[in-house]
């Protein structure tokens, strides 16, 4: 659908006037070959822009950036292989103020802050329209860090809700997989009133009332990814 969309309006590619003449040089990267292309027709269709690079996860992104050097990385955010946290943070070794845009299909408060925190200029979804990717990219280009509302609403709540601490990931990771009380505290090596303590703890971070619950919201906020 996102696809479609941004198809009808490759057709009418901005002309305004009052645009920069200098043109933006962009590098797309994502796994998916229909929305690289879509990308790819979206910048072309802009007028000041050119994709010069695309590549289909990190480890490639990070080899084609040394060759092209762009002003603009646009980037999913979850690929195989290395992700978009891993290639930001590989970037920013080669170059320190590289530009990227994470284009993420999830709007998951925990990937949202891990992208912006490992240093990405800013985070949109997939079904963020062809005018305002645009727009994010020159703003992006002049220097400014372009968060969305509703991301920025995400930070908030993040930032409101306690975070789970390492043992309190790994106890619900194996809640997520059906593990019981007794298999968590064989799988951690630890005693099964540790694993119950740990289940009231991040029970009450989650604002939760039992197993269920913190499994839904362990997946809704981007703690435990399912696949």
């Amino acid at each position: 659908m996102i696809a479609m969309t941004w198809e009808l309006e490759f057709n009418a590619p901005n002309m305004d006037d009052s645009e920069p003449a200098t043109e933006i040089r962009v590098l797309v990267v994502d796994d998916h070959p229909s929305m690289r292309m879509g990308l790819v027709a979206l910048i072309n269709g802009q007028r000041g822009m050119t994709v010069v690079a695309e590549a289909c996860d990190g480890e490639e992104a990070i080899e084609v950036y040394e060759d092209t050097r762009p002003d603009i990385v646009l980037m999913d955010l979850r690929m195989p292989g290395m992700g978009g946290v891993e290639a930001i943070l590989a970037l920013r070794k080669i170059d320190p103020a590289v530009n990227v845009i994470i284009l993420s299909t999830y709007d998951w408060d925990e990937d949202i802050h891990l992208a912006i925190q490992s240093g990405a200029k800013s985070y949109l979804l997939k079904d963020t329209s062809v005018e305002e990717i645009a727009d994010t990219v020159r703003r992006v280009h002049g220097g400014d860090a372009a968060i969305p509302g509703q991301v920025s609403q995400r930070l908030a709540e993040r930032s409101q809700r306690q975070q789970l601490t390492e043992r309190e990931r790994d106890v619900v990771e194996l809640l997520i997989k059906g593990r019981s009380n007794k298999e968590i505290a064989c799988s951690l090596f630890i005693s099964e009133e540790t694993v119950k303590s740990h289940l009231k703890t991040l029970f009450a971070k989650l604002g939760v009332r039992d197993r269920t619950e913190a499994a839904i919201a362990a997946i809704r906020h981007g703690i435990v990814h399912l696949d």
